[in-house]
């Protein structure tokens, strides 16, 4: 489908099918289909029309019903759309049917997400990523209508050149997808490596989270002086990037901003982007950045938390923050309070609120993270294995009476270091 995205080509009209099926609450096929509307205009396609269409039980062959289908491709040819976007998962054969059916191409949800991140994608880690997922999600559909495969694909009943070239297409991106996994492979060796020199020195991590576009790199760039792009796009930026924050009483924390969450995100993105969220499962708590301004706020708390499950990062402690109160109604500010009881407001874009998240972060590292010194025995260096994996070691001696130790570690792992604690963090200060 790379066709559909050539940025030299003429911008490509696009017609957006949203469903609505008996099992989503009422109204969700309309907030998907406007967040449809916001990825195909990251993609650069025009929008030539939409329509919302509601799905009582799917079928086998096109999703929709037969007639529907007809009615809607009739709706898209008359709008002039050159592609048909489904907002939802189709199976290879469904997409297929859709192209042999409509004569134009179409794609769905999935489709439309990998091209995004693969048009923002920037570091070498970024990319192998999402052409990971696209060499994935491609090699089942190499037989759609709408492949330089068409113009090969042979005819009769032995299938002539056609068919061998597909063939050999499907070695080609298997090998592909190999060689990929490979190169993924040394690039999460290499980041373990750097994430293993970050954790002997005393500082803490932390990871801001949330659904695309929350503001989650303007908080990194009001946070630490970063220059991080900052767009009113879907998924500006995909490369993590981590700075140094200064806190008071000299404490200092390390600072990634990640991935944007959406709804529906494929799952070969997940698998694929495990390696970029891993500072998210590594951290030591979570800043989860939430839109105040947006309707769907709900949904993306929710959706934001379901991937931290996912990821096995759901337990860490999580500083709720919710965003862009500088153009926020009182209402609005009103309505989301029970949402997160304890959450934070705050405007990355003036400041506004930055002072008390601040103060929120260097109480829970001298609560969580303190500074304590142990004592281990000299033939438990099990333990000491293990206090490297759970926590920051900065300083270690070996003595007449034992292994001295100084460091940071989390109270969740108090099992761990408690029998060896010789002075343990002294607790702030209330208020």
């Amino acid at each position: 489908m790379a066709e559909l995205f050539d940025k030299n080509k003429r911008i490509l009209n696009a017609y957006l099918i949203g469903v609505q099926t008996s099992r989503m609450p009422s109204g969700e096929g309309a907030e998907l289909l406007a967040e449809l509307r916001e990825l195909v205009d990251t993609l650069g396609l025009a929008i030539a029309g939409s329509v919302l269409v509601n799905l009582r039980s799917p079928t086998s062959t096109f999703l929709l019903g037969r007639g529907k289908v007809g009615e809607v491709i009739a709706q898209a040819k008359s709008a002039g759309a050159d592609v048909i976007v489904i907002d939802e998962a189709l199976s290879p054969a469904q997409q297929r049917n859709w192209e042999e059916e409509s004569k134009l191409a179409v794609i769905d949800r999935q489709e439309v997400i990998l091209e995004v991140f693969a048009d923002h994608a920037h570091t070498r880690e970024a990319m192998l990523q999402v052409e990971l997922a696209r060499q994935e999600y491609f090699l089942p559909r190499l037989k759609r209508a709408w492949t330089h495969l068409s113009r090969q694909r042979g005819r009769g009943s032995l299938g002539g050149e056609g068919e061998t070239q597909l063939e050999q297409d499907r070695r080609t991106v298997r090998d592909r997808i190999a060689h990929l996994r490979s190169d993924l492979a040394g690039v999460r060796q290499q980041r373990g490596v750097q994430r293993q020199r970050r954790l002997r020195v005393p500082v803490s991590t932390c990871a801001i989270v949330g659904y695309t576009n929350a503001g989650k790199s303007c908080l990194l760039n009001r946070l630490t002086g970063a220059r991080v792009l900052v767009e009113d796009r879907l998924f500006a930026t995909l490369d993590p990037t981590t700075r140094q924050l200064a806190l008071g009483n000299n404490q200092k924390v390390l600072v990634t901003d990640t991935v944007g969450f959406i709804r529906r995100l494929p799952h070969g993105l997940v698998e694929a982007f495990k390696a970029t969220l891993e500072e998210v499962v590594f951290a030591d708590f979570l800043i989860h950045v939430l839109d105040v301004t947006n309707p769907n706020v709900a949904r993306h708390h929710v959706t934001t938390l379901g991937v931290l499950a996912e990821l096995g990062a759901d337990r860490k402690t999580i500083l709720t923050v919710f965003n862009k109160i500088d153009i926020a109604d009182p209402a609005t500010l009103e309505s989301v309070r029970l949402l997160a009881p304890g959450a934070l407001y705050v405007s990355a874009k003036t400041g506004a609120g930055i002072d008390k998240l601040l103060e929120h972060c260097t109480n829970l590292i001298a609560r969580e993270f303190g500074a304590t010194e142990l004592l281990v025995p000299p033939d438990r260096y099990d333990v000491i294995a293990r206090l490297y994996e759970v926590g920051h070691i900065h300083a270690q001696e070996l003595r007449d009476d034992g292994i001295h130790i100084q460091g940071r570690f989390p109270v969740a792992q108090s099992a761990v270091f408690a029998p060896f604690v010789v002075r343990a963090p002294l607790a702030p200060a209330a208020g």
